[in-house]
């Protein structure tokens, strides 16, 4: 593997290398001899089949439109990390270049869309296995602060008080603080990166899957960039868990990180603990303190996967959807019979041609357009074309009601 160029080091300069050993941030994984791998065996072995039943039971056509309400549910959360709650409601009027008059508030859903766009790039195949790469890892952050607006893109030295402009994908300069963790020095970034990468891409499925969790911390144990170690980071975690659970992008650890981010962080803390005595592992970091990150991270996996079982199971999913369109249809807001040509996309699996429409609703053509327009306006349904079939969406307006506590509801915008 060639070391990583000096260029792309925030600035072009050679930053200050103190020779730090990367030795400094092992152990990278848990030992393969050490007494906590079995319980944490059984955790990625069950963490591995519940991702696949949830999966494989999910029916096809419904995966595209839940893999984008998640993205947009992952951006949410991981944004949240970060003090910043932009609303999938709004991260959705972004999407549609449909931005707040409030200049903060537009540049959060720019942040968000940079997000979403990023993970959709990842979802579908831009990284091609290179997620533990230092190539990979670049490219997230270029693609992602690339499409940053300028506000956002400048961060502000707590000693000096300088500004100083994130360049997208390139290795901080300088040095930084992070609560009471001094990463390695600028120039020993690059060096650290290619030892993550030697680590994290020899590994096996199943040494992967608990690997994630480490190479979540160690990631940010080097802060490689001057800003957006966090996202990118999170990002990394979602493209390992797609590569070695093929997940479909149908549940997000962002949520359940956020919704513990008091332990979420502490733990992390704690990673950046020396080695507490002779018991605790052969490296210089603390292994149990790994160990209890990486049981947090995978039970939290879990803790996602079951939640987004009960959302999708097909009864409760279907009553909660038919309860909407009667209640739409109560307040003439879609037509009467709305809710049966539903229950037939949900009940074919998520599909349904625009022939068998009129049979099913038991009417006329004319009529059966006017119903289905009226719930692809609510964008309820959605359709490649005006002849493609209808698929079932998950639009985030609709969430509160269709899968309740993706996420907060939407409180009244300011402006």
């Amino acid at each position: 593997m060639a070391p990583v160029k000096q260029d792309i080091i925030q600035g072009g300069f050679t930053a200050e290398d103190r020779g730090e050993s990367v030795g400094l941030m092992e152990p990278l994984c848990i030992a393969v001899d050490s007494r906590f791998c079995g319980p944490l065996n059984d955790l990625a072995v069950e963490l591995a089949a519940r991702a696949a039943g949830f999966r494989q039971g999910l029916p096809r056509k419904m995966v595209p439109a839940l893999a984008s309400l998640v993205r947009g549910m992952n951006c949410y959360y991981s944004n949240l990390i970060e003090g910043h709650d932009t609303h999938p409601v709004d991260i959705e009027r972004a999407l549609k270049n449909d931005y707040s008059r409030n200049r903060r508030q537009r540049n959060l859903q720019l942040e968000a869309k940079a997000h979403i766009e990023v993970q959709g790039w990842i979802d579908n195949g831009g990284l091609g296995g290179r997620a533990a790469t230092v190539d990979g890892l670049l490219e997230i952050h270029r693609k992602f602060c690339k499409l940053l607006p300028d506000d956002l893109l400048y961060v502000q030295d707590p000693k000096s008080k300088s500004r100083d402009r994130v360049v997208p994908g390139a290795l901080r300069g300088r040095d930084v603080q992070v609560g009471r963790h001094v990463p390695v020095s600028p120039g020993a970034v690059p060096r650290f990166l290619v030892k993550f990468e030697q680590v994290y891409t020899q590994l096996g499925r199943a040494e992967m899957i608990i690997a994630s969790a480490a190479a979540h911390h160690r990631l940010l144990w080097i802060h490689p960039f001057l800003d957006g170690n966090g996202r990118v980071a999170r990002l990394l975690s979602h493209a390992m868990l797609l590569q070695t659970l093929d997940t479909g992008g149908i549940w997000s650890i962002s949520r359940g990180l956020a919704r513990k981010e008091q332990q979420y962080k502490a733990l992390l803390a704690n990673c950046d603990q020396s080695r507490r005595n002779d018991l605790d592992g052969r490296g210089n970091l603390s292994e149990e303190a790994l160990v209890e990150f990486t049981r947090f991270f995978l039970e939290v996996c879990l803790d996602q996967i079951a939640f987004m079982e009960n959302l999708m199971q097909p009864d409760r999913l279907r009553n909660r959807i038919l309860f909407w369109a009667g209640e739409q249809a109560a307040h003439g807001k879609i037509p009467v019979k709305s809710g049966r040509l539903l229950e037939a996309v949900i009940y074919r699996g998520g599909e349904l041609s625009r022939g068998e429409a009129a049979e099913v609703l038991g009417v006329g053509a004319r009529q059966a357009r006017r119903i289905t327009a009226a719930l692809l306006e609510e964008e309820a349904l959605i359709s490649e074309s005006s002849r493609a079939p209808l698929l079932l969406n998950f639009p985030a307006r609709l969430a509160g009601q269709w899968m309740p506590g993706l996420f907060p509801e939407k409180q009244p915008p300011a402006d």
